[in-house]
């Protein structure tokens, strides 16, 4: 028997799932009598020698994994050469042992290799071809005994003919079934497949009218196009084909149909396989609308041409490759000794399950909190969340490692893996969030979504510069206020000074200055005269000392000819200039006293002839203390002019930018507008019809209701209170109103409409206009009955449904992760669209489910199921796989299907 050399290569790199070029479709020499199949160039041995056969096994491997194609199914018409010698089987044992001529192992460079053939059954005239695929297991005499079996006793080759079978392909699908129930292990199996269908030995070719009523459709998984084709082209013609495919759960693929090694992969198809097995690839068929993508579509030409953006690489898209969290005192910190758990997750569906408490929310919170992703809006629900994450994943402070493949190992996590979270009943609170749901629907169009983005944070910077523009007009508005009164002032001190000046007022100032000035003159003579009195005294009572000798041999030293009679008589001369000094002040303060009485005689009369000239002219006396001031008032006349021209230019200039922005705000609304209604218009061809979005212009008019409430009026209070919401009008209609004297087409009364018209004052005006109410969009549900209801009229599970399927079809790739959406979920809506919308994502974004609804696992085709155990302070990976992994499938039907029993009973009840 076979026994199969493991490598976890292939899923060391992509854990779970992950997508393979396939040729499932590939001949072999060991077709050469029928005079199709070629030999590899500059081979000289015999075909059937050994070096040739295993030089040819080497070649035939090299070229495929040179094409890149990894998964092979090897279809001979017949898998010998001659007795006993297989090529086909020989491909096989090289595969499993070999080593290229690079040292890499060939199950390194290729992941799986089916050995099958392709004999012509005894159905229709020409006979019927069907390729049959087995796992390696099978081993190299089952492998040929399956053969002649399905072959009936005939000989394959008559000259270079191939020979029809003498069996039927109803009679060897039950030959080879009981065969296989006897002779082979239990963990091998086979797959049947229909090769060139289109042909005269096609299983639509050779059938005709009885391929729906006599053949066994449900045998056969998949369905060769023809080398041309595609879906479409070939279901065109046949009405039936499509609901037949579907009711077997059948698809179509493309295949090489090579007779030579250097066709290999000339046509192929993708699969995603979690395993070498032919179980798995019996599921890729099951789920080829999640685990097939064909290569291929039409050029501009009209060939059949590769299509260049199939993506089904990891390498470009954020996702997480693993998780290990190290800590024996974690909660899932394995008690050996490395105390680690470790957590593989597919770049695509990664189901998460297992029993309550076992653990599922405690990672997926984890992961949120130690990654530093913002928590929930929600006070309940986020401290649920922290909770999890801080006291159960992060206690006892374990070592978390993250591998995410394609981020910068150097970035923060949240850069490195930057996922979207929805934790437990989140989903549900944000179908009550209107900006969460025209986020999600930003998302659905790729091409709108940077746009909106900035349109939106260009219209919030916008409000925000009209709400600081308010005051600082309000501001310039009190300037132009102050500004007019101290012109007016000016104004009115001009006025005054005319009348002042014909009673002479400018003559009475004139002697009034003159005095005052001669006064100070003299109070200063009279301060000079008594320093050189006190001079004089000083230098009169000072004792000069002598010059002797002793004194001028000193003064010599230094060159001082000075003698005591110079000195003598320097002093008595300063004297004398200090007396004259003191007499001349005293004669010239006395001269200065008798001007300042004569002018203050002469301020006295003239202050009294202007007094009667200004009783004459009717003003007070007493105004004459005004006159300095009023002089000073207007000799400002200009500079107040030039400032209050220069703030009213400033509120002009406001104002008209406060206009310019309020009218490029208006713009800027129709076009969000504009981006957002073809995004609605995608919701409607995307859904097809099931769900619908809406815009409500200024639907969020929560800013004009504090405005309203704000000004503190109680009747316009009122007034609003009572008005219904559909009928309350726009910051924009509400002002136009007031300017209008519109006001009563809103119910406004009239004292209201006065008490409102007082309020607004020209600042309050401006405030209004700086208010935007933002645009809301209403989802809506397309109900039974065709009548479309409106997210928050719908049940808890609607809700989530309908979130959770535009999240899904969201043109995001940051990995999304949610935890159980399945709460009260609808399962009509969850097949119809949530299914297909997480399907449509592999190969384009990470999605982390935490589940304990079976549809989601296994109609949603998880590409990796973790189930989690746990005691009562320690979780584990109990299993981790795909689907096709028994062991995995095997905790699926436990944990969320109820068990063996549970699933048998629900079958007998539904009568399947």
């Amino acid at each position: 028997m076979f026994s199969r050399t493991e490598t976890d290569h292939w899923h060391r790199e992509v854990p779970g799932a992950r997508w393979f070029k396939a040729d499932l479709h590939v001949h072999t020499i060991d077709d050469l009598p029928g005079g199709r199949a070629k030999l590899p160039p500059g081979m000289s041995q015999a075909p059937d020698s050994e070096p040739a056969i295993a030089g040819y096994a080497r070649c035939f491997l090299q070229k495929a994994a040179a094409r890149r194609v990894r998964v092979l199914g090897i279809t001979p018409h017949s898998p010998c050469l001659r007795h006993g010698v297989s090529a086909a089987w020989r491909i096989v044992e090289e595969w499993d042992c070999g080593v290229d001529d690079d040292g890499t192992p060939f199950r390194d460079k290729i992941y799986a290799v089916f050995p099958g053939f392709e004999p012509s059954l005894n159905n229709g005239k020409s006979g019927l071809h069907l390729s049959f695929l087995f796992d390696p297991e099978i081993g190299r005499e089952n492998y040929l005994k399956a053969f002649y079996l399905v072959m009936g006793g005939v000989a394959p080759w008559s000259e270079n003919h191939l020979r029809m079978s003498g069996r039927s392909a109803a009679d060897a699908f039950q030959e080879l079934r009981s065969f296989h129930e006897r002779a082979c292990p239990s963990d091998s199996a086979y797959l049947v497949l229909a090769p060139h269908i289109d042909n005269d030995k096609g299983l639509l070719g050779a059938q005709k009218a009885q391929v729906l009523q006599l053949f066994q459709h449900h045998e056969v998984a998949g369905l060769e196009l023809g080398d041309g084709k595609l879906p479409d082209e070939t279901e065109s013609s046949r009405p039936w084909l499509k609901d037949g495919m579907a009711a077997h759960h059948q698809a179509f693929f493309h295949g090489s149909d090579a007779y030579a090694v250097g066709d290999i992969g000339e046509r192929y198809t993708w699969f995603k396989l979690a395993s070498p097995r032919i179980e798995a690839l019996r599921q890729a068929f099951i789920a080829s609308d999640s685990r097939m993508r064909l290569a291929y579509e039409r050029n501009d030409a009209g060939d059949l041409a590769e299509i260049p953006a199939l993506d089904v690489t990891v390498n470009e898209r954020p996702w997480l490759k693993s998780i290990t969290v190290k800590g024996r005192v974690s909660f899932f910190g394995s008690g050996d000794e490395d105390g680690a758990t470790r957590f593989d997750l597919s770049p695509d569906l990664t189901c998460v399950i297992g029993g309550s408490m076992t653990g599922k929310s405690t990672l997926l919170d984890g992961l949120r909190v130690y990654t530093e992703t913002p928590l929930p809006q929600d006070a309940t629900i986020k401290k649920q969340v922290e909770a999890r994450g801080r006291e159960r994943f992060l206690a006892g402070s374990p070592e978390v490692e993250m591998e995410c493949p394609a981020s910068d190992p150097t970035a923060p996590l949240r850069d490195r893996w930057p996922a979207a979270f929805h934790a437990q009943n989140e989903l549900q609170r944000l179908a009550q969030d209107p900006e969460a749901v025209e986020d999600i629907l930003m998302r659905l169009a790729e091409s709108e979504k940077d746009d909106i983005r900035d349109r939106a944070v260009r219209l919030t910077e916008m409000d925000q510069e009209l709400r600081r523009t308010v005051p600082l007009l309000a501001k310039t508005d009190a300037d132009l206020a102050e500004a007019e009164q101290a012109y007016e002032r000016c104004q009115r001190a001009v006025s005054e000074l005319d009348a002042f000046s014909e009673a002479g007022i400018e003559m009475l100032h004139r002697a009034s200055r003159d005095f005052r000035e001669w006064q100070d003159a003299y109070g200063a003579s009279k301060e000079v005269l008594e320093h050189a009195r006190r001079l004089t005294r000083s230098a009169e009572s000072l004792e000069v000392p002598r010059i002797d000798d002793s004194v001028a041999n000193v003064l010599r030293e230094i060159g001082n000819q000075a003698t005591d009679d110079e000195f003598q008589e320097r002093w008595r001369q300063l004297r004398t200039v200090l007396q004259s000094v003191s007499e001349d002040l005293t004669q010239a303060n006395a001269v200065t006293k008798s001007i300042v009485g004569a002018l203050e005689d002469h301020e006295r009369t003239v202050r009294i002839e202007v007094e009667r000239k200004l009783a004459d002219l009717g003003l007070d006396g007493a105004r004459i203390r005004e006159f300095q001031a009023l002089s000073s008032q207007a000799s400002l006349l200009a500079s107040y002019q030039a400032t209050l021209q220069q703030i009213r230019d400033r509120l002009k200039a406001g104002e008209r930018s406060f206009k310019v922005l309020i009218e490029d705000r208006e713009q800027l609304v129709e076009q969000q507008r504009a981006a957002f209604d073809r995004v609605i218009e995608t919701v409607r061809v995307e859904f097809g019809g099931r769900l619908a979005a809406r815009r409500i212009d200024e639907g969020n008019r929560q800013p004009l209701d504090r405005f309203v409430k704000d000004m503190n009026q109680r009747g316009v209070t009122r007034w609003w209170n009572d008005l219904r919401k559909e009928k309350r009008p726009s910051p924009r209609r509400l002002l136009d109103a007031l300017k209008t004297n519109r006001l009563g087409t809103f119910e406004m009364s009239p004292t209201v409409q006065t008490t409102f018209r007082e309020a607004l004052n020209q600042s309050k005006q401006r405030e209004l206009a700086a208010i935007r109410c933002p645009d809301r969009y209403l989802l809506e549900l397309r109900m039974e009955d065709d009548s479309l209801r409106p997210l928050d009229g719908l049940s808890g599970g609607q809700k989530v449904s309908v979130l959770l399927s535009l999240l899904l079809e969201t043109r995001d790739n940051r990995p999304l992760v949610i935890d159980q959406p399945e709460d009260e979920l609808d399962n009509r809506f969850l097949f119809d669209t949530v299914l297909p919308a997480l399907k449509r994502l592999k190969g384009r974004r990470q999605i982390i489910v935490a589940t304990h609804n079976a549809n989601i696992v296994v109609n949603g085709d998880a590409d990796q199921v973790i189930q989690l155990e746990a005691t009562a302070n320690r979780g584990r990976v109990a299993h981790a796989g795909a689907i096709e992994d028994p062991a995995v499938r095997d905790a699926i039907v436990r944990t969320v299907d109820g068990g063996d029993d549970a699933f048998r009973l629900r079958r007998l009840k539904y009568g399947f």
